[in-house]
């Protein structure tokens, strides 16, 4: 009777698919986010770059229709995350002047929008750059001891979920779109420096103390609606070289991963998440998931309207942004990383328990 019973929760468990449930008896304590504007939480609000959106339409569908800096209608990847492992409601940015103490025990994001792999990558528009992230890290490490002592605050390090998100800025802006990097590297040697140098953030991520690493793979770039509009001809088809750009260093890091870096870190939960097939299949098969548009952001025209161009003087919104996969012509809409985040926990969160 007891042995059916607990089978019977085991189903339930299964088919509820309500991370919450789990996450009471998991060991995960916080989330850090670290990479570009897909988990960038408002850190790029008070720095001089162009690459911010702490103003209107960003933010419409936020609570209180408020543009908090982060790069969509209303809330990111991040956000979603914590919110499914019911640790909070919203991860802040580190950088945020308002940041609570509270926060610091549970998570926040380090992410700058448009920084990349490659140190051109942030250079080139003047973003916090992933290595300069990791100090942050270390920063905050110092103040969470100040708050919680030592012994806590190496708890709360060591059994925290730790997620990477970069190398889409790599490819589609520094290596295509602006061209720099092509005059030195072929796709192939150019995929190897953003891989060489991820392995070398991961390992520094885990002389810091972090051992549950999850690192986003690439989407396709080559879907995008600004990459559509510059370089998929009149028909703003999705680039096929792009795409397979982003599969190759999908493949490669991938592989350091599984392989030479779970060697070199003892103790270490490191886990590729594939973004790309979700991704392309809410491309290819929108109205399975109730989508009407996804080659246009819903901003504006739609094609290439992103960050500053997004923006209440030059650019009205779509009507119905729930109909969107895009919010802008680079990022997408809450709807969108909604059902791409339940499918990443679904898939991956046991990996970390």
């Amino acid at each position: 009777m007891l042995y059916s019973l607990h089978y019977v929760m085991f189903l339930f468990l299964l088919c509820e698919g309500k991370t919450q449930l789990l996450s009471k008896n998991s060991t995960i304590k916080a989330v850090f986010t670290f990479g570009d504007s897909i988990v960038d939480q408002g850190n790029n609000n008070n720095i001089t770059t162009i690459v911010k959106c702490n103003f209107p339409p960003y933010g419409k569908d936020f609570t209180g229709g408020k543009a908090t800096g982060r790069f969509t209608n209303a809330k990111t990847p991040a956000d979603l995350i914590v919110e499914e492992l019911g640790i909070k409601e919203l991860m802040p940015a580190y950088r945020d002047p308002n940041l609570q103490a509270e926060d610091l025990k549970t998570g926040v994001s380090f992410a700058s929008g448009a920084c990349g792999y490659d140190p051109q990558t942030s250079s080139i528009v003047s973003v916090i750059p992933i290595s300069t992230q990791l100090n942050y890290f270390e920063e905050y490490i110092g103040k969470l001891k100040g708050l919680v002592g030592e012994k806590e605050a190496n708890k709360i390090v060591n059994n925290s979920l730790y997620l990477v998100v970069a190398g889409s800025n790599d490819l589609a802006n520094t290596y295509y779109t602006i061209g720099l990097r092509q005059k030195q590297y072929d796709i192939d040697s150019y995929t190897d420096l953003m891989v060489d140098k991820a392995e070398d953030f991961i390992q520094e991520l885990y002389k810091l103390g972090a051992r549950k690493i999850g690192v986003f793979g690439i989407p396709p770039i080559g879907c995008l609606p600004c990459q559509r509009t510059l370089s998929g001809g009149l028909g703003r088809l999705c680039v096929e070289e792009h795409n397979q750009a982003a599969q190759l260093a999908n493949t490669k890091i991938s592989l350091a991963l599984n392989g030479s870096l779970s060697k070199k870190l003892p103790q270490s939960k490191l886990v590729f998440i594939d973004i790309y097939d979700p991704m392309l299949d809410l491309i290819l098969n929108p109205q399975k998931y109730g989508f009407e548009v996804v080659d246009k952001g819903c901003c504006g025209t739609g094609n290439i309207e992103v960050v500053i161009l997004c923006n209440r003087y030059m650019s009205s919104t779509c009507e119905d942004d729930s109909k969107y996969l895009f919010w802008d012509s680079y990022h997408p809409t809450e709807r969108g990383y909604r059902i791409l985040v339940d499918q990443m926990i679904k898939k991956y969160i046991h990996r970390f328990i």
